[in-house]
């Protein structure tokens, strides 16, 4: 039977909206404005500060970030939509984190990349939605364009910018993934919801690099995930030693976070982990060879990472390993590997076991 169709402006459409979402496997989903001026301050801000560090893109577009109908002409309404994938209980990654001779790898990327999926089901949403009210303008974002997709979440009701920076719901924590359709749409917006972090700082005691200085105040510069996977050169030497065995971003703030309690473990195979990487260890994947890289990561956000900086970060994650025979024929292995990058972080790393050198 033919759905009915609904005027634009229709109230009862954000109602079917929901559902169609909920039904192509988002959680949950909200609509905002587009006025973004309070958050657009920060950012600038945040900019002027530096505290992006290489993110060159985050400071590109100009207000385009901020302004969602600069970026796509004609936005009159934003739906975000958020999807759950944490695979396994909290207290598994903290085995992982406490065990040095494993390799920690954040939650999101243990199975497949989410960008396309993700993708696929908004275009299929907008489907949906263009089937009820005729043609219209859209475009959909995961990830993938200047889009702040937090502070839009938040408009959106769909939860809270917490205190590490990243959206809390009080159903749901925080481990989701968010995406968004811009659309010409005059959809009445819902509700924000109240920031509900009160006087609890879990996620700044327990950052390794002190990476949240403030409430709200998140210095990238010192944060694991962008050193492990946003950054190209060498890792500063004063954090190595604070990064433990995590060698492709890191959880430890949501981990500790208490809203996380309410988090639901997915039902999605495509966020489940693979190839054994929810507890690898270290000396098996610094032995992977370029092509080993590739095919082993295939469909993985980590491969993005290219083979160089995937040696590096698991050099670091080896320096810091408790000492054996196998971490350092391990890393001499690579002490000549063509990669000067490599190279610098695998002496640093045989230094820390008192080889060539004093241990630092």
């Amino acid at each position: 039977m033919e759905e009915a169709k609904h005027h634009p402006g229709d109230p009862a459409l954000v109602g079917r909206i929901r559902t169609w979402a909920q039904e192509l496997g988002f959680q949950a989903t909200g609509i905002a404005g587009t006025d973004l001026g309070p958050e657009e301050e920060r950012l600038h801000a945040w900019l002027a500060a530096g505290r992006h560090g290489d993110m060159g893109y985050m400071a590109e577009h100009g207000t385009k970030r901020s302004r969602p109908a600069k970026l796509v002409p004609g936005t009159r309404s934003v739906i975000s939509v958020r999807m759950d994938y944490l695979p396994e209980p909290a207290e598994r990654a903290w085995a992982v984190l406490g065990d040095g001779e494993t390799a920690y790898i954040s939650r999101y990327a243990l199975g497949r990349d989410y960008h396309k999926p993700m993708r696929k089901r908004l275009q299929r949403l907008a489907e949906r939605i263009e089937a009820a009210v005729g043609p219209f303008g859209y475009r959909a974002f995961v990830d993938s364009a200047p889009v702040l997709e937090k502070p839009l979440a938040a408009r959106a009701g769909l939860g809270w910018v917490g205190k590490h920076s990243n959206v809390l719901s009080r159903d749901a924590g925080s481990w989701f993934f968010l995406g968004e359709i811009y659309t010409d749409l005059p959809l009445p917006a819902d509700t924000p919801v109240s920031d509900h972090c009160g006087t609890c700082r879990a996620c700044m005691d327990i950052c390794p690099t002190a990476a949240i200085t403030a409430p709200y105040e998140l210095d990238a510069r010192l944060c694991i995930s962008y050193l492990t996977i946003e950054h190209f050169g060498p890792i500063p030497e004063a954090l190595r030693p604070l990064m433990g065995n995590r060698i492709y971003g890191c959880d430890d703030c949501q981990l500790v976070c208490p809203w996380n309690r309410f988090a639901r473990l997915t039902a999605d195979d495509d966020y489940r982990p693979r190839h054994g990487l929810d507890a690898p260890a270290l000396v098996a994947l610094f032995a992977w060879d370029e092509a080993t890289f590739l095919k082993r990561l295939e469909g993985s956000p980590i491969r993005r990472l290219g083979h160089e900086r995937w040696l590096r970060n698991l050099a670091v994650a080896l320096g810091n390993a408790p000492a054996s025979t196998e971490v350092v024929a391990a890393l001499r292995s690579r002490a000549d590997h063509p990669s000067e990058l490599v190279r610098e972080h695998v002496a640093w790393a045989l230094g820390r076991h008192g080889i060539g050198g004093e241990a630092r």
